[in-house]
């Protein structure tokens, strides 16, 4: 009632407003005007406002305004129309712990339809309840129509739609595992590495329709890091949202209790100092040879997981000394190998000096199978099949300090099965300063079980 009352008084009071407005301030700036101007016949001006005839005049004419003004506001008051009310609520009735409802309307368009003055309090009032009441009602389709909450019995309403065709399944449960996604790990430090997250609970109840159910393949915690304050050690995560997904990952709408767990997150940061190796790209001058190769980076410390630092020993750095004819010093990048997430240092100034070439053979290198497959074995055809002879090229104080043992001859044989095979001889040492070429380009193989 009070906010029926409360609506009426704003009413009144918006017309007083308006004639306040619209007349009696507009008459008093012009009598106040005309006044301005007659001033100097005041003594005339009052005899004529004295005159009883004046008096008559004037209050018939402030009548009559009054008269048309409260006609008009009135006649728009009382006159039918209509409001259209877009995308309201729908609130649904029906027993969610024992049903699963498709086909639930969200929103619904009113037309209200009554008396200007009955639209306005109505909409004072701000009353606009649509229910879709589904009480009573067993599992099956059904049409079901939507009811407004009328505040004024004086208006007229419809809803568009005005009906809901809603089917009605029976709620079940499963119980299902958990797992997580972590996301936005790129975004905290490189240095850190979400090394595990636990999480408060394994499973949890979903439920939905029997059908619904079948499609879920996995549920998951969205562990979300992109809002935390990375640092090594354990943090503690609440009230991280459950996603349920069908076997093409697609969100399935089902109800998941309880819909949020908490997870405690393990972060580390796993590092290594390796050594960074010069290789030369491409061969010197036929004249010269490398006589030294100096960086300014001699280690890295990487960061990356415990099982990628494993594998990695030195990182290799590519020198572009093709062609070269004198010293030079070159910047040159350090690159990431695949699965590090950050690296001391990504570049290195490298010093390269030139002397005299000389060539050397090294003989009697042994040539070893690599890569043979489980299960097999590999002997040479011949005794030459077995060993090659190695020309070294390189400034002679360096040439001098190789020896036979500094140097390996391979033949990768992936790939290759029972028979014979002519396989190419690869040769290399320890010495990136030194060129290495198998005199023997080739050998035959005879592989056996």
């Amino acid at each position: 009632m009070k906010k029926i009352f409360r609506a009426i008084g704003n009413f009144f009071l918006t017309i007083f407003k308006f004639i306040d407005r619209k007349i009696v301030t507009p008459i008093t700036k012009k009598i106040l005007w005309l006044y301005d101007k007659i001033s100097s016949n005041s003594k005339i001006v009052e005899r004529w406002l004295t005159k009883k005839t004046t008096l008559v005049f004037i209050s018939l004419v402030i009548a009559l305004i009054f008269f048309f003004v409260v006609d008009i506001k009135s006649t728009s008051l009382v006159g039918t129309t209509s409001e259209f009310l877009s995308k309201q609520k729908v609130t649904t009735i029906y027993n969610e712990e024992a049903y699963v409802v498709e086909g639930l309307p969200e929103t619904a368009d009113i037309t209200l339809i009554g008396r200007s003055s009955d639209l306005y309090l109505a909409k004072q009032l701000n009353v606009n309840e649509i229910t879709l009441d589904l009480t009573g009602l067993t599992p099956g389709t059904h049409t079901v129509p939507l009811k407004y909450t009328q505040s004024l019995s004086s208006i007229t309403y419809r809803l568009d739609p005005s009906n809901a065709t809603v089917v009605i399944y029976p709620k079940v449960s499963e119980t299902r595992t958990i797992s997580y996604d972590v996301l936005n790990a790129d975004k905290i430090d490189t240095k850190l590495y979400v090394d595990s997250v636990t999480l408060d609970k394994d499973e949890v109840i979903i439920k939905s329709n029997e059908e619904t159910l079948k499609k879920v393949a996995i549920v998951k915690a969205l562990v979300d890091l992109d809002k935390i304050t990375a640092k090594v050690g354990d943090i503690t995560l609440e009230n991280i949202p459950l996603v349920a997904y069908d076997k093409d990952g697609k969100v399935v709408d089902v109800e998941i209790v309880p819909g949020k767990v908490n997870a405690t997150i393990k972060i580390v940061s796993p590092s290594k100092t390796v050594k960074v190796e010069l290789i030369p790209d491409g061969s010197v001058n036929d004249k010269y040879a490398i006589y030294s190769m100096t960086s300014s980076v001699d280690n890295v410390t990487i960061y990356g997981t415990e099982e990628t630092l494993s594998k990695i020993n030195s990182i290799a750095v590519y020198v572009p000394v093709a062609g070269l004819e004198s010293d030079k010093e070159f910047i040159v990048s350090i690159k990431k190998p695949a699965g590090v997430r950050y690296i001391s240092q990504s570049n290195a100034t490298v010093n390269v000096k030139l002397d005299t070439g000389i060539t050397t053979d090294i003989k009697g290198i042994k040539i070893s199978p690599i890569n043979l497959a489980s299960g097999l074995k590999v002997q040479g055809v011949s005794e030459s099949d077995t060993v090659t002879d190695v020309i070294i090229r390189g400034v002679k104080s360096v040439t001098e300090t190789i020896k036979a043992s500094d140097i390996q001859a391979n033949i990768d044989l992936s790939g290759y099965d029972v028979g014979e095979h002519e396989v190419d001889v690869v040769v290399s040492g320890n010495d990136t300063r030194v060129s290495y070429t198998a005199r023997t380009k080739k050998v035959k193989v005879r592989i056996t079980r």
